[in-house]
This record gives structure tokens, sequence and C-alpha cells, in this order.
């Protein structure tokens, strides 16, 4: 599958200003903001809804967790519609669709074993909608632009799920779960009417196409199902993508996994109540921090160098919660720790220019939706494993973990590869 590489000036460094001067960007990226927080405030309210109604807290976290893993699930047996179908038609929809979800969620009082299957049933659609919007945010940025789009996406998306989950506390205090449940519609209303009314009606550039297909109607004789799997298949059978896919993958994952232990440290450790608070919001302050340096004051080929340090960056801090810390060097640990997510924004422009042009939404779809299910794997694996060695010990393997992911990068992605320019088009093999 040989990859489409677009001319791009190396040492070009985008500014924001320049980013959001583009209108369609601007609207994907608002909307995309205001969803986000809608989600944060849906997932948390749909866990205590659960909670309240159950008194279980398995039933509470797999509530939380539910809509995760169908992703994927959804990416390899929908994504190909990304590519196939309209984008505002695709968007607008996906708004509209968790609108509705949510909203059921609130008036209808269904039992348990079934609200928890209809927001699984529509998670599977999620990723063709990500898939149409990351699409349309990769045509319409380009080179250090598209890269620098990607950094605030990634800010924004810290921010938005900080105050989704401040507003979900203080709506569910405030209003009541089912209540709170229809704030969030009406936050995915009005995202699903902005981009139906301000987003051009737009053909994809290859209606009907799969990932390295020539023809404009490959695999539509065999259905959406079966050129989402031939896309897919395609897409993780060439080496450079799945490489970059990983790359993107399993670092976040693993320091996602150390995360979820953040709580149980702080009680094992008999931190003051609410410090567990402060320790989680430590992540995310980094992740903003490292985005905004890393995304606005380095040029392309710096960040790309330091990609694996970032790598080792975002692991080598969680090795240190093996002495067990307080919570001051906690603190300190994971605020180092989250810088080190910038390394994602040095893998941008290579996993783009890796990528065929009729197959992008199904593959933006199938790199969300896996870094979204193993995002909820992870704390599942490393909860058992701090079931054996303690919370500090399951937390600094997960770091180890990580800095053995920058040393397999590194293998195959050196600082100075010519992989690394945005001009090279790598052959898979």
């Amino acid at each position: 599958m040989p990859p489409t590489a677009e001319p791009t000036q190396v040492n070009h460094r985008a500014t924001y200003r320049e980013v959001l001067a583009e209108p369609r960007f601007r609207l994907l990226f608002s909307t995309r903001a205001v969803a986000i927080t809608a989600d944060a405030l849906r997932i948390t309210t749909f866990s205590v809804l659960v909670f309240s109604s159950t008194g279980s807290a398995l039933l509470s976290a797999v509530a939380f967790g539910i809509g995760f893993v169908p992703q994927l699930f959804g990416s390899l047996l929908l994504g190909s519609l990304a590519d196939r179908l309209p984008p505002r038609a695709l968007i607008t929809g996906g708004y509209a669709l968790t609108c509705a979800t949510a909203l059921l969620l609130a008036v209808v009082r269904m039992p348990v074993a079934a609200s928890l299957g209809v927001v699984a049933l529509v998670s599977l659609a999620t990723p063709v909608f990500h898939g149409a919007s990351s699409r349309l945010v990769a045509q319409s940025l380009k080179g250090d632009a598209y890269v620098l789009g990607r950094s605030l996406s990634n800010i924004a998306s810290a921010g938005a799920q900080l105050f989704g989950l401040a507003l979900g506390g203080a709506a569910v205090a405030a209003l009541g779960p089912r209540r709170a449940l229809a704030v969030s519609a009406v936050l995915y209303f009005g995202c699903a009417l902005a981009i139906r009314i301000r987003l051009p009606r737009l053909q994809p550039a290859a209606f009907g196409g799969t990932p390295g297909s020539t023809g404009g109607n490959s695999g539509a004789d065999g259905g959406a199902v079966r050129a989402s799997l031939q896309g897919a298949g395609l897409l993780l059978r060439d080496r450079t993508v799945r490489r970059l896919m990983l790359a993107q993958w399993l670092p976040v994952a693993l320091v996602a996994g150390a995360e979820g232990l953040i709580v149980a440290y702080a009680g094992e450790r008999r931190f003051a109540p609410g410090w567990y608070a402060v320790l989680m919001g430590c992540l995310p302050v980094g992740m903003l921090v490292g985005d905004l340096l890393v995304g606005r004051f380095l040029r392309p080929p710096a960040r790309e160098r330091l990609v694996v340090p970032l790598v080792a960056l975002a692991g080598l801090p969680l090795i240190g919660f093996a002495a067990e810390p307080g919570v001051g060097v906690s603190s300190c640990l994971l605020l180092l720790s989250g810088l080190g997510y910038a390394y994602g924004l040095g893998l941008q422009r290579p996993f783009l220019d890796a990528l065929p042009q009729d197959g992008r939404g199904q593959a933006f779809g199938l790199l969300g939706s896996g870094s979204m299910t193993l995002q909820g794997v992870g704390p599942v694996c490393l909860g058992a494993v701090a079931a054996v060695i303690g919370t500090g010990g399951a937390i600094a393997l997960a770091g180890g973990a990580a800095v053995l992911t920058a040393g397999w990068i590194l293998t195959w992605h050196p600082p100075a590869s010519p992989a690394l320019a945005p001009n090279q088009v790598v052959s898979s093999d």
C-alpha cells in the first residue's frame, strides 16, 4: 500500500493564529470541544445514575467505561463509512445520535442492562463520526498547521474533560442525574445544529473508496462491513502504519492505566481526603503545558526528533512510585509524566503521510478507537497487577513498560531517521 505524500516545508512552523484562521477547522474544533464537555458530563452522570439505582460499584464502573471497548469493533466493522459518505451528514448524525441517547437515558427509566446496551450500541458508530471529522481537519490544514491543529485539539480536549467533570458534579448536585443527562443532550444538539448550518455540503475525496483502493467503487459491492474489514486489514498489514499506530497507542494506554490507580494509591498511602483529585489533575495539566510548549515553540524536525525522549519522559517519573512517595513528590512525578504526552505531536505528520488519501477517515477512526479501547483495558490489567504487588509497584511497572516502548520506537524511528521527513515516501514491507 503506497502512502500518499504531500509536499510541505520541513522547517516551516505554523502558528495557532494561522490554524484558527481556517473557518472549517474552527467550526470542527469548537463543536468538538463542546462535545467532549458533553461526553464527560454524560459518562460521569450515567455512572452516578447507575450507582444510585443499583448501589453496585461494579455496575457503576461498567457504566463509566461501557462506551470504550465497542468503539474498536465499530471501527473494524463500519470504519469505511467515514470515507464513503458525505461528512456533514455523518458528523451531524453523530451528534444527533448521541443527543438522542442522552435524552433517552434521561427520560426513559430503563433496566440497567438495557441502558448499558444502548450506550454500547451507539458507541459502535462513534469511530465513523470522529473519522470523518478528523479527515476534514487533515484536508483543511496542511503541513505544520495540521500538527498544530492536533495540538490545539489535545489542549482543548484535556481542558474540556476537566470542565465536563466539574460541570457533571455541579449539575448532579443541583439538578439530579437525569436532568444533568438532559443538559448533555442540549450540548450535543447545539453541536449538531452548528455543523448542519455552518459546514458546507461536501463529498468525500474518494466516494466509496477504501484504503489502498484506486477506484472509487472498491468494496461497494461487498457492503460497508466487508469494505471496513478489508480496509482495516490493509492498514494494519502495512508495517509503517501499524508501527505508528502502536507508537501512539501504547504509551498513552500505559500512563492511563497508571492514572486509574491514583485513587487506590492515595487511599493506601492514607492521604488527606480530596488529595486524590489533586493528583489526578496533575497529568492533564502536564499534558496541557507539554502540548503548548512543544507545539508552539519547536519546529517540526525538532518535534519529530524528540518523540523517543518524550515517550521516555512519560514513563520514567512513574517508576518513582516504586518508592511510594508522598503527596508533593507524587504530584511532581505525575506532572512530569503528563509533559511526555506531547510526543504524539512528533508522530502526526509521519502518520498522515503514511496513509492513502482514500482511507484516511477509516485510519483516523481506527487510531482513535484503538486508543480508547486500550485506555479502558489498561486500568483493568494494572489493577490486577496492583492486587499482587501493590499500587505503587503497579504504577512503576507501567512507567517501566513505557520506557521500554520508547526503546522499541528508537529501533525503527531513530532521531536522525529520514523517515521523519514529511516528503519521504516509506514503502510498506
